[in-house]
């Protein structure tokens, strides 16, 4: 996890992450003030150093003098070894009502000059787009610039976050296309795409995956990255019957290429009380992969990272190995050939595995027998606070909650029952499943059959017991790994900023 920091919370914004010469480089906005660039670096893509910051806005009476919006940085096809940063700025005397497109230069990706001249910064025109403040929302949209460099057709595109002439108001939302006809000339065409559905297609991607072409944009509306698919980039963009990739509270996904994977960053927005006021944090989890799967959906996979921050792991294969919690009298924990049977014929259940654990990653087999219900008890203690994964199996619906004993009950509020995320899948009648769930510092993401279905941020329970519950249902697990994870930092300084306030192993051994 990474955050930004700061006695009023400041956040995170939208990012960009570039892979150049082994290293993460991370462009993020800080929030609310929108003031400047920031730029952090990262060997693994999780925990990030903070360095020079790429840009501030601009000088009294410059065209991005009020606040600096979404970015995106690439090579500079025309000069080997330059980079090129697109960036959204507002003007002060226009009270932030017009958004522009910017450049800036960089030989190293440090540091950043301007282009302030010639063309630059770039105004969308009309007939195609709204481009008065007289029009539509009263405001120009033209941000969250993407560039992209076809390099099979010599195609190079940049998209952008803006809006058409006509239409209801509230779904005039486009992807907007300019195309690069010489080196920083620009002639703007129709949409890429155009739902007429939305408000604003915000942050857009442009990327080719197996042979076909995927476009995806974040979605105000429902807070989701949603994603389209065409045959050649020009479209037409179709959507399969679900098009969300990544459930609600992940926004302004941006890809990023390493040697071999295609990478997704996106900040997750986590609502705080913060002195009694409603705050909302944003914050950034580690990457997925992203991947189709035989019908061509675009789907993601949890970062192979993780694999290097294993330090030990524990094979539960047996009954004796699990803990009955509440003594249920319907209970029973059987060994089998086919695996270990929880089963629960009325009432409820959870069975713990050994140990206590606070940063972990559970890889198992799960069959379904019956037709109760089922899921995970993630860090839970001996009173049954925590978190609790629900499965329906059958219908495909995963939801993630907090559960537990309120510290100041009152009556009534003598519970905490908070539903995190929710989120859809392939289900089936039996299985089996292939189930893996991460929790790593706040952040937890819950995988079936290879891929991500709930990616979330939480800190309501730190450490606990894991295992299932079952509710009159049975449930048969097989090949159940539990591995510790190494501690997350969020941040690599001299003085390391963890994501939790907990001790770390070794931190543990110096206070006693």
């Amino acid at each position: 996890m990474y955050a930004s920091h700061g006695f009023l919370r400041s956040d995170i914004g939208d990012v960009d992450v570039v892979y150049h010469d082994g290293l993460f480089h991370l462009f993020h906005l800080v929030l609310p003030n929108h003031d400047f660039i920031a730029h952090a670096v990262s060997s693994d893509g999780m925990t990030w150093r903070r360095v020079k910051n790429a840009l501030f806005v601009g000088e009294p009476g410059e065209w991005d003098d009020d606040m600096l919006w979404t970015m995106h940085v690439t090579p500079n096809p025309d000069k080997a070894g330059e980079w090129r940063m697109f960036y959204t700025g507002l003007a002060r005397s226009e009270f932030g009502r017009v958004q522009r497109v910017g450049l800036a230069r960089s030989s190293d990706l440090y540091h950043w000059e301007r282009c302030n001249q010639g063309v630059y910064p770039l105004e969308i025109p009309a007939p195609h787009y709204e481009s008065s403040i007289d029009e539509g929302r009263h405001w120009v949209s033209f941000r969250d610039p993407f560039f992209y460099h076809d390099r099979q057709t010599g195609d190079r595109l940049l998209l952008s976050a803006a809006r058409v002439k006509d239409g209801p108001v509230i779904r005039r939302g486009c992807v907007g296309l300019a195309r690069e006809t010489a080196p920083d000339r620009f002639s703007f065409e129709a949409p890429l795409h155009r739902p007429g559905l939305y408000d604003d297609v915000e942050v857009p991607n442009l990327f080719k995956l197996h042979d076909r072409y995927y476009l995806m944009g974040s979605i105000r509306e429902d807070t989701k990255i949603h994603y389209w698919y065409a045959q050649s980039w020009d479209g037409p963009y179709e959507n399969f019957f679900d098009n969300v990739l990544l459930p609600s509270g992940n926004y302004a996904g941006r890809i990023c290429q390493t040697e071999d994977r295609l990478l997704l960053f996106n900040f997750f927005s986590k609502t705080e009380n913060f002195y009694g006021r409603e705050a909302v944090k944003k914050l950034l989890p580690p990457p997925k992969e992203l991947d189709t799967d035989k019908a061509g959906r675009l789907k993601v996979r949890s970062y192979r990272s993780f694999d290097n921050l294993v330090t030990g792991q524990e094979v539960v294969t047996a009954s004796y190995q699990c803990k009955i919690l509440y003594d249920n009298k319907y209970a029973t924990a059987i060994d089998r050939p086919d695996g270990l049977h929880l089963a629960c014929k009325s009432g409820y259940e959870a069975y713990l595995f050994p140990g206590q654990h606070q940063d972990f990653r559970l890889r198992t087999q799960l069959m379904l027998e019956g037709s109760g219900k089922t899921g995970l008890v993630l860090r839970m203690n001996e009173e049954g606070d925590g978190y609790y994964l629900s499965l329906d199996l059958v219908n495909g619906i995963a939801q993630m909650r907090a559960w537990g004993a309120n510290p100041t009950p009152e009556f009534e509020h003598a519970f905490r029952y908070e539903p995190l995320q929710e989120a859809h899948f392939r289900g089936s009648d039996q299985g089996p499943w292939q189930i893996e769930v991460v929790a790593h510092g706040m952040y937890i993401e819950f995988s079936i059959d290879g891929y991500v279905v709930l990616s979330l941020v939480d800190d309501s329970f730190h450490e606990g017991g894991i295992g299932f519950y079952v509710e009159s249902a049975a449930v048969c697990v097989k090949d159940l790994v539990i591995e510790t994870l190494r501690r997350p930092v969020s941040e690599d300084t001299a003085e390391r900023v963890y994501t939790t306030t907990y001790l770390a192993p070794e931190d543990e051994a110096d206070t006693r």
